[in-house]
C-alpha cells in the first residue's frame, strides 16, 4: 500500500492512502457521528467522510488533523438543520 507522499491536493485525482490514515478517518467519522441522533443518518455520515477523504488527500492524516475537519463538518450540518 502506498502512502501519500504529496501534500498538494488534487481534485478528481485519486491518491492512495496509508492504513493508518484509513484508521484514523475510520475512528474520527465513528466519534463524529456519535454526537448525532442514532450515529448520524446515511447523507450526514456522508457529507463527514467526503470531508475526510478530501483531507486526507490533502495530507491531512493525524487523529487531530481529521477530528478538526470532521468537527467542521459536524457543525456545517447542525447549521443546516437550524
Amino acid at each position: 500500500m502506498l502512502a501519500i507522499t504529496s501534500h498538494a491536493y488534487r481534485p478528481g485525482v485519486m491518491t492512495e492512502l496509508s492504513e493508518r490514515t484509513k484508521a484514523n478517518m475510520d475512528v474520527v467519522l465513528e466519534e463524529t457521528c456519535r454526537q448525532l441522533p442514532h450515529g448520524g443518518d446515511h447523507d450526514s455520515r456522508k457529507f463527514i467522510a467526503e470531508r475526510l477523504i478530501e483531507a486526507a488527500q490533502a495530507g491531512h492524516s493525524t487523529l487531530g488533523e481529521l477530528g478538526i475537519v470532521a468537527r467542521r463538518a459536524l457543525a456545517e450540518i447542525i447549521a443546516k438543520g437550524s
